[in-house]
């Protein structure tokens, strides 16, 4: 391996591009000779000749978040499969454009390594540069957390290594802290809030006094406060915002002050085993039995994830939030995905999994489509893709922020579940132009290409 990068360097001084004879293809040639190529730079963990390639899943898999984090590591294991010519194929059935051909990527066998973010951003960091380091991995995606994402996503960009964000709902992560090396498939708290305030407005007025029990991180903050601006545009009051410690387990002592506060709605800017606990004992305390202001005490749950229905039971019935995707979706890449995923585990995927699972084979059709595995290209080939066939309808990653912009859900706890998995009923779903904004409002810079 050492001789190989001395034979690149040499070359790379003489103004040659070293590749190898198979790659030299007449469809090839074009992808080898365009205007950064002839520099032949040499980049972190560059596969080179290798046969094989390597991806780093970088996941919750203890902490408050775990359970998402074990779904986003089943995706990925499937997406690994598929991208190297196992299974059905899944979504490569059904994306399009697609550049990838089943047989790895640019021929290269799809490997990966494990890594556990733990919900913690030092933890997340910490195993993301190792397997950077010693693993030599191309590409970091996972976490379940904005606080993780905006830590590791940091971190790539000083590295040189993409990192495609997992299951992130913070403003943050495409606003004030983007990254020119860090992409997002999910949505974020800003179009939940566009998404949810008119289906609020028409279910419960435009009276009503908020109170936000927000979880102390980037993502709750800005949950809270884009959750807040669309309500208070309607004309509510906020009566209090009161943030809670990440991991908390037992909230009673965040949810008796809103019984007597004046409040007749409960905003849970909670997820995970946060929200699950929160909501739990927000029922318990008899909140959903009230009556207050003359209305009937309501509980929104921003941001649903079908595991975290599993978790509260019976206590999410007829309650409204937003998701990013979900399993009884009917359009082909979402019928392509679950019948994968269900084969391969015996149950529907979360949003979680989708999402990562997305992420794994866009970068992978990235480079396949750039031709290169260098970071710069992929880069540019990612920034404003166009694409569709993955269970969001027709989706861009907008090249200003990274952000992609697609549909979103409405969705309500299921009042008559036909099964465990049958919790989440998708109200509406939400166009594109309803939850889009200016890339400029969160600020941030994306940085530059060479690191």
């Amino acid at each position: 391996m050492s001789d190989d990068k001395t034979n690149t360097s040499e070359l790379s001084r003489r103004g040659f591009m070293k590749v190898g004879a198979a790659a030299l293809t007449a469809a090839s040639m074009p992808m080898f000779f365009t205007k950064d190529a002839w520099a032949a730079k040499e980049f972190r963990n560059n596969p080179g000749n290798a046969g094989t390639v390597k991806f780093g899943f970088n996941v919750p898999q203890s902490g408050a978040y775990a359970d998402e984090g074990a779904d986003e590591l089943r995706a990925y294991k499937l997406a690994v499969k598929h991208i190297n010519g196992e299974g059905d194929g899944g979504m490569l059935n059904t994306m399009k454009p697609l550049s990838l051909k089943g047989n790895g990527i640019l021929g290269k066998k799809l490997e990966y390594v494990t890594g556990d973010t733990q919900t913690k951003s030092d933890a997340a960091r910490a195993s993301a540069k190792r397997m950077i380091e010693k693993d030599g991995v191309v590409m970091i995606t996972g976490g379940s957390s904005s606080g993780v994402a905006v830590a590791v996503q940091g971190l790539c960009q000083e590295m040189g290594v993409i990192f495609m964000a997992g299951l992130t709902h913070s403003n943050d992560t495409t606003g004030k802290d983007k990254r020119r090396y860090g992409f997002r498939h999910f949505f974020n708290a800003y179009m939940s809030g566009a998404a949810l305030g008119p289906v609020l407005k028409q279910e419960m007025g435009t009276e009503r006094k908020a109170y936000h029990l927000t979880a102390d991180y980037t993502w709750g903050w800005t949950q809270e406060e884009s959750i807040k601006n669309t309500t208070e545009a309607l004309g509510w009051k906020t009566t209090a915002a009161v943030r809670t410690p990440v991991g908390a387990g037992d909230f009673s002592q965040y949810i008796t002050p809103v019984l007597n506060s004046g409040a007749d709605v409960l905003i849970l800017n909670h997820y995970g085993k946060d929200m699950i606990n929160s909501l739990t004992q927000a029922v318990q305390f008899g909140l959903r039995d009230k009556q207050v202001n003359g209305k009937n005490f309501e509980i929104v749950v921003p941001l649903f994830s079908r595991l975290m229905a599993q978790g509260a039971g019976e206590n999410i019935k007829g309650i409204l939030g937003t998701t990013n995707w979900n399993w009884a979706l009917q359009d082909e890449g979402s019928k392509a995905f679950v019948k994968s995923f269900g084969q391969e585990y015996g149950f529907p995927p979360s949003m979680a999994a989708h999402t990562c699972y997305v992420q794994a084979l866009l970068y992978a059709n990235a480079v396949e489509q750039a031709g290169s595995f260098y970071p710069p290209e992929v880069i540019k080939t990612l920034e404003g893709f166009k694409f569709d066939g993955t269970g969001n309808g027709p989706t861009e990653y907008r090249a200003e922020d990274h952000q992609c912009f697609k549909d979103v859900l409405v969705v309500r706890g299921n009042q008559n579940p036909t099964s465990q998995f049958d919790l989440l009923n998708v109200e509406q779903i939400v166009p594109r132009s309803q939850v889009e904004y200016d890339a400029k409002i969160f600020g941030g810079e994306l940085g530059p290409y060479e690191v």
